[in-house]
């Protein structure tokens, strides 16, 4: 216990030297340079993801309470197509086929959610625990384990139980801290002799904003200027909780590592000769991931949050700022409740200043006085959010570096998507994305930046949020027509592999065959793909029928039309 007491001293120095030392962020450095050949460390993790709603489906099998997005997904409306998670690629039952997928791709780890409703269908810990759903995480755990994969284990994936919302209004109520902090203390106790990364959360900025702020996400609340704000609050709170409730209980036992996981678009300043623009972009992710970040790491939020949020709201006429405060015994209790920092990113966005005046009222987005652009030739493979800018990763990269005290980071989350009427498994843009976005990840280890693991999202075609099943990030293709939801492989499933098999990108002659061998690979697939009788209707409902219904339609009109005009002669 002495040696452990002494080391947890030395981590808290180390934190505090790295902060005191760490540098500004240099915004007019943006090399853009040549693809760099080299490989990563030894003992470099290379994964994939996904989310319990996204995959597992059985949204009511087993004895699983419903979560909001359960009862988000089930209001018409809500989801493009009017989608649902109920079966999505029903992972519940598929999950072995899928870790024996993983272990052909040599998968050091696999990155999936704990669902809260499937162990605690009521959300309390106090009044029942699901042991089937217990059941279900622990083939999973050691199934994973006995095919040599590393579970890295998100806690909350934002399928809070419905009931929870219902009650207390979600992560509205500070309550929720304590009832999450329950709920990770029953997986910690479940799962934690096998479970060595833990994540709290993943992306808090989506569930705050979109799930209070703008109501596209579960649960659908639209509390303008505040309930994204008092969501964000609580989220921290309890992750702080979890990470010192570890710290106590559980690390001594289990010598696990507590992080969090914060999406972040980088943003690049317009004119970057411009500071107005410099400190515009700086904002712009300061509101974005250091929203969050700053007070894990360094325990209070952006002083520029602050400055802003409290500023538009004495013009709104606000006695206080709609930014909630943290007490001192707070700030104190928060700083430095991370072990590694889960980092998942998929673009940039250009930034310039634009002044939002107070009468439009009280908004998130209206506070950081901003506006967000995109450069045309950027490619756009799918979502139309998504844009292909792999020079910002390394950008993202190193400024998590000069803000944090250059911490540990795993990448949670990259990766791109496709059309939905997209049923070639020749990705070329997905191989092209993969390769870029790593290899100015390599750049940034070069740069001196503390990254161990990589995910690709996601392993799987799942439940996209609010888009459904229209933007498909999947190595695999998964047919969900199909009761039995097969999985294909898509060329990027081998061009992966061949990264991970090299640990990188070794040479020039080798990587530049990576692509063709790839697209040979796929092309049997395509076979499959192109045999299954529901792929061929809907090819010919798309490639047939639709142009003619077209085409008569054309027909009639002009019918239509010299019949009308005929009459008025």
């Amino acid at each position: 216990m002495l040696q452990w007491g002494i080391l947890r001293w030395y981590h808290v120095f180390a934190l505090v030297l790295c902060v005191s030392t760490s540098e500004d962020f240099d915004w007019t450095k943006n090399d853009r340079t040549f693809f760099y050949y080299g490989t990563f460390p030894t003992g470099f993790s290379w994964g994939a993801g996904s989310s319990a709603y996204q995959t597992e489906g059985a949204w009511n099998i087993d004895g699983k309470g419903m979560s909001i997005w359960d009862a988000f997904a089930h209001k018409k409306g809500k989801i493009l197509y009017n989608d649902t998670g109920d079966a999505s690629c029903e992972g519940y039952y598929k999950f072995k086929d899928d870790i024996n997928l993983m272990k052909d791709m040599k998968l050091n780890h696999y990155r999936f959610s704990i669902s809260w409703p499937r162990l605690l269908p009521s959300g309390l810990k106090s009044e029942h625990i699901n042991e089937k759903g217990i059941k279900y995480y622990d083939d999973l755990i050691n199934m994973l384990l006995e095919n040599k994969i590393t579970p890295i284990v998100t806690l909350y994936h934002w399928d809070l139980p419905q009931v929870l919302q219902d009650k207390y209004g979600g992560w509205q109520n500070v309550s929720m801290v304590n009832y999450f902090n329950d709920f990770a203390n029953l997986c910690f106790e479940r799962f934690g002799n096998r479970v060595k990364y833990w994540i709290t959360f993943n992306n808090p900025w989506s569930i705050a904003v979109e799930g209070y702020e703008t109501g596209e996400h579960a649960p659908g609340m639209r509390l303008r200027g505040t309930g994204a704000y008092r969501a964000a609050h609580n989220i921290i709170k309890a992750h702080a909780k979890v990470w010192h409730m570890y710290d106590m209980q559980w690390r001594s036992k289990q010598k696990g590592l507590v992080g969090i996981s914060l999406t972040a678009d980088w943003g690049e300043p317009v004119d970057i000769s411009n500071q107005r623009d410099i400190e515009a972009a700086e904002r712009y992710i300061q509101f974005y991931m250091g929203w969050f970040a700053t007070p894990v790491f360094h325990g209070d939020y952006p002083q520029v949050m602050k400055d802003y949020v409290g500023r538009k709201s004495g013009q709104q006429g606000l006695g206080a700022s709609r930014l909630p405060v943290f007490s001192p015994q707070e700030k104190s209790y928060i700083k430095g409740t991370c072990d590694f920092l889960g980092l998942g990113h998929f673009t940039t966005r250009y930034v310039t200043q634009k002044n939002y005046p107070s009468g439009v009222g009280d908004s998130y987005f209206a506070d950081r006085d901003l506006a967000e652009l995109v450069d045309p030739q950027w490619p756009d493979p799918g979502s139309e959010w998504l844009y292909s800018v792999p020079w910002g990763f390394r950008r993202l990269l190193n400024f998590v570096k000069t803000q944090y005290g250059n911490p540990m980071i795993y990448v949670t989350e990259n990766g791109v998507s496709e059309k939905m009427l997209c049923t070639d498994l020749c990705d070329d843009w997905r191989m092209q994305y993969y390769r870029d976005y790593i290899n100015e990840m390599l750049k940034a280890m070069k740069d001196g930046v503390n990254v161990k693991g990589y995910t690709a999202w996601s392993l799987l075609d799942n439940f996209e949020w609010d888009e459904g099943y229209s933007e498909r990030f999947g190595l695999f293709y998964v047919d969900f027509r199909n009761k039995n939801k097969p999985r294909y492989p898509k060329a990027s499933v081998q061009y992966y592999k061949r990264i991970i098999s090299s640990n990188g990108f070794p040479n020039q002659r080798e990587v530049e065959s990576w692509k063709r061998k790839a697209v040979e690979t796929c092309s049997s697939s395509n076979q499959l793909l192109a045999a299954d009788p529901l792929i061929g209707h809907m090819e010919m409902v798309t490639e047939i029928v639709v142009p003619t219904v077209c085409t008569l339609c054309i027909l009639l009109s002009a019918i239509f039309l010299m019949f009308l005009l005929r009459g008025r002669l």
